[in-house]
């Protein structure tokens, strides 16, 4: 039985590196793949949202394990080091593969590349390394119908739940929802709330019957958003407020912001309360 080595991230999903797995599997139809996504560098907020950073790939790669094993194979991974290099050698330390996939974007938009990752893991590892380029158009995974969810005060509210249900029920492929609950406040407390509160969400829209999975959220909402568009590519973007007389966010134009930035559609939820209701 042999072991595949495949390092990627934002083309964790692409056409091609699927392919690739799907020829070799037919050659070797006992052949095991694991995953190593190195964590990506937000390109705004605060550092001490950096645990967001990890939820964010460790999603990722829950995503990827899950289309995998769809896909009939046997496959397993692992979070990485935000240095695709270190994250690499690391995971050859702790079992040695076969052989490593690496996939990137194209040169002109690869930060790997520009640091010459494959050369180096090559080199330093003594292992083949197969090199995969991958358009980012082709990063949606086939069939998955995918919703950002942002909201904090008002993410258990019955008003969001009831919309994202209606989304699933006339969505054309697989429905899933990533929420991101941004933090209110700037310190470890407050991330701390802010965890608890997601885990609660969650609980709530799967007990209604979605697909969903999370993480906390620079404090600033809009960052937020930006930051999961960043690490996530995805079929809709939904933000849920209070009305504008009592919304901070409203007042920060945060819908209108996220519309001219976002290349997918943005949708609005406005909840009466921030008190969550009951799924059933």
């Amino acid at each position: 039985m042999s072991e595949i080595l495949v390092v990627a991230n934002e083309t964790l999903s692409g056409r091609k590196l699927r392919e690739l797995l799907d020829q070799k599997a037919k050659v070797n139809p006992s052949l095991q793949v694991r995953l190593v996504i190195p964590q990506s560098r937000p390109r705004r907020g605060s550092v001490i949202y950096v645990q967001s950073v990890r939820d964010a790939a460790q999603v990722r790669l829950e995503l990827a394990l899950t289309l995998l094993e769809e896909l009939g194979f046997e496959a397993s991974g692992e979070v990485g080091d935000s240095d695709p290099f270190h994250a690499t050698m690391d995971a050859i330390a702790e079992r040695k593969p076969d052989e490593i996939v690496i996939s990137t974007l194209p040169a002109t938009a690869s930060g790997w590349l520009r640091r010459d990752l494959v050369e180096r893991v090559a080199e330093a590892s003594g292992i083949a390394v197969q090199h995969v380029i991958s358009d980012v158009e082709e990063d949606s995974p086939p069939g998955i119908d995918t919703t950002l969810v942002v909201a904090n005060r008002t993410a258990g509210s019955q008003e969001l739940t009831a919309h994202l249900k209606e989304i699933a029920a006339n969505a054309e492929g697989d429905p899933l929802f990533i929420v991101v609950v941004p933090a209110l406040g700037g310190d470890g407390k407050a991330a701390a709330e802010a965890k608890a509160h997601l885990a609660e969400v969650l609980t709530g829209l799967r007990e209604a019957g979605l697909v969903v999975s999370g993480l906390v959220g620079d404090p600033d909402p809009f960052t937020a958003t930006l930051n999961a568009l960043q690490f996530f590519r995805v079929t809709r973007v939904v933000i849920s407020t209070l009305p504008e007389t009592k919304s901070g966010w409203l007042r920060g134009d945060i819908v209108e912001r996220v519309r001219r930035y976002a290349a997918c559609p943005v949708e609005h939820v406005v909840a009466a309360s921030s008190e969550a209701v009951p799924a059933g």
